[in-house]
Protein backbone atom coordinates (compact mmCIF):
# COMPACT_ATOMS: atom_id res chain seq x y z
CA UNK A 1 0.00 0.00 0.00
CA UNK A 2 3.04 2.51 1.08
CA UNK A 3 4.89 1.80 -2.40
CA UNK A 4 1.47 2.22 -4.62
CA UNK A 5 1.06 5.83 -2.74
CA UNK A 6 4.60 6.83 -3.06
CA UNK A 7 4.09 5.73 -7.01
CA UNK A 8 0.88 7.52 -7.17
CA UNK A 9 1.91 11.15 -5.21
CA UNK A 10 2.87 12.51 -8.68
CA UNK A 11 -0.48 12.43 -10.00
CA UNK A 12 -1.70 14.27 -7.90
CA UNK A 13 -0.55 17.88 -8.42
CA UNK A 14 0.27 19.94 -5.21
CA UNK A 15 -1.53 22.81 -4.82
CA UNK A 16 -0.45 25.50 -7.36
CA UNK A 17 0.72 23.22 -9.73
CA UNK A 18 4.21 21.29 -9.84
CA UNK A 19 7.18 23.34 -10.05
CA UNK A 20 10.75 23.00 -11.82
CA UNK A 21 12.29 21.74 -8.52
CA UNK A 22 9.51 19.12 -8.26
CA UNK A 23 10.84 17.09 -10.40
CA UNK A 24 13.99 16.21 -8.59
CA UNK A 25 12.22 15.52 -5.17
CA UNK A 26 9.54 13.08 -6.47
CA UNK A 27 10.40 9.73 -5.13
CA UNK A 28 10.41 6.65 -7.96
CA UNK A 29 9.21 9.28 -10.79
CA UNK A 30 9.03 7.85 -14.21
CA UNK A 31 12.66 8.57 -15.41
CA UNK A 32 10.91 10.46 -19.13
CA UNK A 33 8.68 12.81 -17.27
CA UNK A 34 9.15 16.51 -17.60
CA UNK A 35 7.20 19.75 -16.77
CA UNK A 36 4.54 21.13 -18.89
CA UNK A 37 2.18 24.57 -17.83
CA UNK A 38 3.06 22.97 -14.24
CA UNK A 39 1.85 20.01 -15.08
CA UNK A 40 3.73 16.53 -15.11
CA UNK A 41 4.13 14.82 -18.82
CA UNK A 42 5.20 11.43 -18.89
CA UNK A 43 6.45 9.93 -22.41
CA UNK A 44 5.05 6.92 -23.49
CA UNK A 45 7.50 4.25 -24.79
CA UNK A 46 9.35 4.88 -27.54
CA UNK A 47 9.28 3.76 -30.97
CA UNK A 48 12.58 2.09 -32.72
CA UNK A 49 12.65 5.25 -35.48
CA UNK A 50 12.19 7.69 -32.64
CA UNK A 51 15.32 6.11 -30.69
CA UNK A 52 17.27 5.99 -34.01
CA UNK A 53 16.71 9.32 -34.92
CA UNK A 54 17.95 10.63 -31.48
CA UNK A 55 20.76 8.49 -31.54
CA UNK A 56 21.62 9.63 -34.84
CA UNK A 57 21.41 13.44 -34.33
CA UNK A 58 23.38 13.18 -31.19
CA UNK A 59 26.33 11.33 -32.73
CA UNK A 60 26.09 13.57 -35.97
CA UNK A 61 26.25 16.64 -33.28
CA UNK A 62 28.94 14.91 -31.52
CA UNK A 63 31.40 14.48 -33.97
CA UNK A 64 31.50 18.18 -35.14
CA UNK A 65 31.03 20.12 -32.66
CA UNK A 66 33.03 22.70 -31.24
CA UNK A 67 34.96 22.10 -28.18
CA UNK A 68 33.07 24.64 -26.27
CA UNK A 69 29.50 22.71 -26.88
CA UNK A 70 28.43 19.57 -25.32
CA UNK A 71 25.65 17.02 -26.94
CA UNK A 72 23.22 15.79 -24.54
CA UNK A 73 19.67 13.91 -24.52
CA UNK A 74 17.42 12.83 -21.57
CA UNK A 75 17.94 16.12 -19.99
CA UNK A 76 15.75 18.99 -18.91
CA UNK A 77 16.02 22.83 -19.51
CA UNK A 78 14.63 24.68 -16.76
CA UNK A 79 12.80 27.56 -18.08
CA UNK A 80 10.91 28.55 -15.71
CA UNK A 81 9.11 28.00 -12.35
CA UNK A 82 5.96 25.72 -14.44
CA UNK A 83 8.12 24.95 -17.00
CA UNK A 84 11.02 22.29 -17.60
CA UNK A 85 10.59 20.54 -20.67
CA UNK A 86 13.07 17.76 -22.13
CA UNK A 87 14.31 17.88 -25.65
CA UNK A 88 14.63 14.77 -27.25
CA UNK A 89 18.73 15.98 -27.72
CA UNK A 90 19.97 19.33 -26.90
CA UNK A 91 23.56 21.32 -27.39
CA UNK A 92 24.63 23.35 -24.31
CA UNK A 93 27.64 25.51 -23.90
CA UNK A 94 30.36 24.03 -21.62
CA UNK A 95 30.04 26.85 -19.11
CA UNK A 96 26.74 25.34 -18.23
CA UNK A 97 27.88 21.87 -17.18
CA UNK A 98 27.75 21.75 -12.82
CA UNK A 99 29.02 18.20 -12.61
CA UNK A 100 28.31 14.73 -12.58
CA UNK A 101 24.62 14.84 -10.57
CA UNK A 102 23.20 17.99 -13.15
CA UNK A 103 19.64 17.04 -14.02
CA UNK A 104 18.80 20.52 -16.03
CA UNK A 105 20.35 23.14 -17.94
CA UNK A 106 19.49 26.83 -17.67
CA UNK A 107 18.31 27.94 -21.31
CA UNK A 108 20.70 30.88 -21.43
CA UNK A 109 23.48 27.56 -21.48
CA UNK A 110 21.21 26.38 -24.76
CA UNK A 111 22.06 26.81 -28.39
CA UNK A 112 20.16 24.17 -29.61
CA UNK A 113 16.97 21.77 -29.26
CA UNK A 114 15.46 19.20 -31.09
CA UNK A 115 11.87 17.09 -31.10
CA UNK A 116 11.83 14.12 -32.91
CA UNK A 117 7.98 13.95 -33.42
CA UNK A 118 6.07 11.26 -31.85
CA UNK A 119 2.34 9.84 -32.44
CA UNK A 120 1.85 10.38 -28.75
CA UNK A 121 3.35 14.00 -28.57
CA UNK A 122 3.01 15.60 -31.74
CA UNK A 123 0.90 18.76 -30.59
CA UNK A 124 3.75 19.63 -27.30
CA UNK A 125 6.64 18.40 -29.71
CA UNK A 126 5.48 20.73 -32.54
CA UNK A 127 3.52 23.80 -31.30
CA UNK A 128 3.71 24.12 -26.76
CA UNK A 129 7.51 23.21 -26.78
CA UNK A 130 8.68 25.18 -29.62
CA UNK A 131 7.41 27.96 -28.20
CA UNK A 132 8.61 27.74 -24.53
CA UNK A 133 12.28 27.13 -25.99
CA UNK A 134 11.85 30.57 -28.61
CA UNK A 135 10.04 32.57 -25.58
CA UNK A 136 13.15 31.28 -23.21
CA UNK A 137 15.70 32.77 -26.29
CA UNK A 138 17.20 29.56 -27.53
CA UNK A 139 18.96 30.40 -30.56
CA UNK A 140 18.05 27.09 -32.58
CA UNK A 141 15.05 24.94 -33.19
CA UNK A 142 14.47 21.36 -34.70
CA UNK A 143 11.49 19.76 -35.44
CA UNK A 144 12.20 16.14 -36.55
CA UNK A 145 9.50 14.10 -38.74
CA UNK A 146 9.38 10.72 -39.83
CA UNK A 147 7.43 8.61 -42.38
CA UNK A 148 8.44 5.10 -41.93
CA UNK A 149 12.60 4.98 -42.18
CA UNK A 150 12.56 8.90 -43.76
CA UNK A 151 13.19 11.54 -41.65
CA UNK A 152 12.32 15.20 -42.48
CA UNK A 153 14.34 18.07 -40.24
CA UNK A 154 12.73 21.07 -40.22
CA UNK A 155 15.15 24.07 -38.81
CA UNK A 156 14.19 26.93 -37.11
CA UNK A 157 16.24 30.15 -36.17
CA UNK A 158 14.98 32.50 -33.16
CA UNK A 159 14.22 35.74 -34.21
CA UNK A 160 15.16 37.95 -31.30
CA UNK A 161 13.02 40.95 -32.00
CA UNK A 162 9.68 38.83 -31.95
CA UNK A 163 10.87 36.12 -29.87
CA UNK A 164 10.01 33.46 -32.19
CA UNK A 165 11.26 30.89 -34.73
CA UNK A 166 11.13 31.39 -38.36
CA UNK A 167 11.86 28.55 -40.49
CA UNK A 168 15.41 28.42 -42.40
CA UNK A 169 15.29 25.24 -43.95
CA UNK A 170 13.76 21.73 -44.43
CA UNK A 171 15.84 18.62 -44.75
CA UNK A 172 15.35 15.27 -46.21
CA UNK A 173 18.39 13.04 -47.20
CA UNK A 174 21.23 15.26 -45.83
CA UNK A 175 21.54 17.28 -42.89
CA UNK A 176 23.94 20.55 -44.19
CA UNK A 177 24.10 23.85 -42.43
CA UNK A 178 26.63 26.11 -40.77
CA UNK A 179 24.59 27.61 -37.78
CA UNK A 180 24.76 27.12 -34.74
CA UNK A 181 28.14 25.27 -36.70
CA UNK A 182 29.32 23.36 -39.64
CA UNK A 183 27.27 20.13 -39.57
CA UNK A 184 27.03 17.63 -42.37
CA UNK A 185 24.57 14.64 -41.19
CA UNK A 186 23.58 11.71 -43.33
CA UNK A 187 19.62 11.43 -42.93
CA UNK A 188 19.65 7.95 -44.57
CA UNK A 189 21.66 6.30 -42.15
CA UNK A 190 19.57 5.53 -39.94
CA UNK A 191 18.21 2.25 -41.43
CA UNK A 192 22.20 1.29 -40.90
CA UNK A 193 22.19 2.27 -37.24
Amino acid sequence: MVESLSRDLYRLPPEGDFTADDLDSIPDLHPHTELIDGSLVLDGPQTNVHMLAVSLLAMGLRRLAPSDLRVRHDMTITIGRRQRPKPDVLVVRTAGETGLDQTTYRPEHVVLVAEVVSRDSAERDQERKPQLYAEAGIPHFWRVEHTGWRLTVYVYELDPATKAYALTGVHHDRLKLTVPFDLDVDLTEIDRL
